[in-house]
């Protein structure tokens, strides 16, 4: 993968909130989190430079640049976190204000009919097939018409963070679909299993937050 595009625009935007939350989240000093920041960037187009390039239409090449950062960042950490740290630091980086903007004009197409054939058109794909660092989907509507649900069965994430040796804080990824949802302001997000916890699959499931409200 290129460095000079997507990547380099992730970390212009992002690298700053991670390095804010080493100090708000883990505790560390002002000049360590910028010791960090600056050693986690070699290591971030260290990794870039190995993930093969996406398939033009592959809509999931942001998620496998994001589990790039954080990775480089957890590897340059003087103490290794646990999964529940983590969790919080990486969800408070990762939501700024740009990104709750982005969640929020992403909702305003959810459940619309390009929205509905955007994911029909990812499970078909099944880019992971080609592409170990992306991801397979099937794409369930729920009978009720409450929402619908994506089921993956192979992740690109789980694939990059077990070569990294961290595998077993992949889950602090995965609970960021939660607050994207939240963010969006037009669903509920539900989640049975994730294949990082040993689960059959990874449920995304978004349910419409009117209709549940509703009928309550």
């Amino acid at each position: 993968m290129r460095w000079n595009g997507m990547p380099m625009a992730m970390w212009a935007v992002f690298a700053k909130s991670f390095e804010k939350q080493l100090t708000e989240v883990f505790g560390y000093g002002a000049k360590t989190a910028k010791v960090i920041r600056k050693t986690a960037k070699l290591k971030y187009k260290e990794i870039i430079a190995k993930l093969p390039e996406f398939e033009k239409g592959d809509r999931f090449s942001m998620n496998i640049i994001g589990c790039a950062m954080l990775g480089a960042f957890v590897l340059c950490m003087p103490r290794r976190p646990d999964a529940e740290a983590l969790t919080v630091y990486y969800e408070n980086a990762q939501m700024t204000p740009l990104m709750k903007w982005f969640c929020r004009q992403s909702g305003k197409s959810k459940f619309t009919p390009k929205d509905i054939a955007a994911m029909k058109a990812t499970a078909a794909r099944k880019a992971a097939d080609r592409n170990p660092y992306s991801w397979n989907m099937d794409f369930y509507e729920y009978p009720d018409g409450s929402g619908y649900e994506g089921r993956f069965t192979k992740c690109g994430i789980c694939t990059l963070m077990q070569e990294l040796g961290l595998y077993d804080l992949t889950p602090a990824m995965c609970h960021l679909d939660y607050a994207m949802s939240e963010a969006g302001g037009v669903t509920n997000f539900v989640r049975q299993y994730t294949l990082a916890s040993g689960g059959p699959y990874c449920d995304c499931g978004y349910k419409k937050k009117r209709l549940q409200e509703d009928r309550a």
